[in-house]
This record gives structure tokens, sequence and C-alpha cells, in this order.
């Protein structure tokens, strides 16, 4: 169990109730949904795998050449890549602690769903257990984010650059969970990274 007193992820202080969890129960809310949302939108991959495409009626007999492919959407999509390998991953790790049963016959969009409802259903065991369970949920939420951003056309989050006291820039963004300066080794939280000065346009160039 977590001899600290805040979330391994968000840096959060714990409650009371949730003393000993390596995550906050807000992270785990976080991380459960999702793992109730990545199914779904896998799902829908299929839909955004040619650049251009639209959700309209196909053209019978038409003569236009076929939209390229998207080289990331079909990367999402493989057996090995980092929708479904990472989510069988996470199982294949559980396995080893007995509270997860790995499955490789089915579909991959069956796969998809039933390790999100394996990780799912152990998510309780793992929050006081597993001491890499902020990995875990880094990984999920990131799996998560990405196919958000496919699906949905939206843009990866802006990239802002801030200064730490050694004079090394860090480039954050408003969601990250915290970062360790690679210069000084100073670890700085979700709020104490974005109360950072920002870094002048030399140094962030």
């Amino acid at each position: 169990m977590n001899d600290l007193d805040t979330c391994l992820r968000c840096r959060r202080d714990l409650r009371g109730h949730e003393a000993s969890r390596y995550l906050c129960a807000l992270c785990e809310s976080r991380v459960g949904q999702a793992l109730v949302d990545i199914p779904r939108l896998y799902s829908q991959l299929g839909d955004h795998l040619h650049r251009g495409a639209s959700n309209g009626p196909a053209v019978s007999g038409s003569k236009a050449a076929p939209a390229p492919l998207r080289v990331d959407v079909l990367d999402l999509q493989m057996e090995k890549g980092p929708i479904l390998g990472v989510l069988q991953g996470w199982v294949r790790d559980w396995e080893f602690y007995g509270h997860a049963e790995l499955h490789e016959t089915n579909t991959l969009q069956e796969r998809v769903a039933g390790a999100c409802r394996t990780l799912r259903y152990n998510l309780g065991w793992a929050v006081l257990h597993h001491p890499a369970a902020d990995e875990f949920a880094d990984e999920v939420l990131a799996a998560y984010r990405t196919l958000t951003r496919i699906t949905t056309g939206e843009t990866a989050p802006r990239k802002i650059a801030v200064t730490c006291p050694c004079q090394q820039t860090l480039r954050i963004t408003l969601d990250t969970r915290g970062e360790t300066c690679p210069r000084c080794r100073t670890e700085y939280g979700h709020s104490e990274v974005l109360r950072l000065p920002l870094a002048d346009r030399r140094a962030a160039a």
C-alpha cells in the first residue's frame, strides 16, 4: 500500500477515506470512466480511416481515387498498437497477481471491450495494491485522449514553456499531472508546475 499521503498520479493530498491508496478517488473515477468509453471510441476508428472521408453515402460508380489511409488510425487499430497493446499489457500484468485473465481469441473490438471490462472490474484492487497504479492510470487516460482526438477532431493540448528555478525550460500542458526537471531533478505536482514562470521566447525556441 501507499506509504505517502498523496496520490501518486496527481499529487493531491489523500483524504481520510483515501488513506493508503495509490490513487485518489478522483483519479480512480476518471480512469473508470475512460475504461467505459474506450470500447465505443475504438469502434468509431473505422469512420476516420480515410483522409478527408465523410460519413455520407458512397457514390456508386465514382471514378475518383480512394482517399489515402491515415497511418495514425491504422496504428491505433493494430493488435500491438497503443490501444489494445496497452490494455492487454495491463491485463497480462494483473493476471500475474491473480486479478485478471487474458483472452486473445476474439476480434480486436471484442478484445478491447473485454480488457476494459476486466481492468474496470479490478480497478478497486489496483488503486489499493498495485504499486504501478499511477503508470496504469496515465496509459489508460492517454489512450482515451488519443481516441477522443481522432474521433472528435480535437487538436492535441497546446504546449506551454515554463522555467524551473535552475533555468531549465519545461514544456507542459494545462492538464499535465506533474513534471520532473531533467537538470535539477526537482519534482513538481500539477498545481506547482503551473505556477512556474513562463519561459522567455528565446529559451522556449
